[in-house]
């Protein structure tokens, strides 16, 4: 070991910075249950390896827009740590540009890999959307109050489609039913924002949903 590793070993740590404590504790709410499933011997040693190709780009085979005059963008796979977490998927309207997401209206469906809970996942939206511009904390509670009313806990194969409606609300749906909205222009923008933005955490799904090259 040479002088430099060891003075690193040694050095008093130092504090993370709120952006890196709040991935931190995402990883731990996402990888916790899969770490618990790998002990108990639930995943298969192929499972664990990353040997998955990437998604195509090319729209579900006999799937239909799921809102009439929207067609199909791109679609990605989000994984954290080499855990599979859910596959994402975008359809736009006719005048959307890519450089601004809230220029059309949009569905995006998540395919949930896993199980989450309606609370985890609002307050882990609100956190997001905060990447894109500052939120009072009374709005940001609102917010995360009125989106958890919305959504349902989610399992495993478990689908969630979000709809724009530019300048009006996020509307949310599930196969067969709708489950409500939240009528806020501005959290309309930011919520898409979370994937679409360019100050998403996950650029590279971004690209993916978008149909942009992948920076290296």
């Amino acid at each position: 070991m040479s002088a430099h590793s060891s003075n690193r070993l040694l050095a008093q740590p130092q504090p993370l910075a709120p952006e890196q404590n709040q991935r931190r504790a995402l990883l731990r709410q996402l990888l916790l249950p899969a770490a618990a499933a790998v002990c108990a011997g639930n995943w298969s040693s192929a499972a664990l390896a990353q040997t998955q190709a990437p998604l195509s780009n090319e729209p579900p085979a006999g799937e239909p827009s799921p809102v009439p005059g929207l067609r199909w963008s791109g679609q990605g796979l989000l994984r954290v740590w080499g855990f599979e977490v859910y596959r994402a998927r975008l359809w736009v309207g006719p005048r959307f540009n890519p450089a601004d997401h809230a220029s059309d209206a949009l569905a995006l469906e998540l395919e949930y890999l896993r199980a989450f809970s309606a609370a985890s996942i609002a307050s882990r939206s609100i956190e997001e959307m905060r990447r894109q511009q500052p939120i009072a904390p009374d709005q940001g509670e609102r917010w995360q109050r009125a989106l958890q009313a919305v959504l349902p806990d989610v399992r495993a194969g478990d689908r969630l489609l979000g709809v724009y409606r530019p300048g009006q609300a996020a509307q949310f749906r599930q196969p067969n039913r709708a489950l409500g909205e939240v009528p806020d222009p501005l959290f309309a923008r930011l919520f898409f924002g979370i994937w679409l933005a360019p100050t998403t955490s996950e650029p590279g799904l971004r690209a993916a949903l978008l149909g942009l090259p992948a920076r290296g």
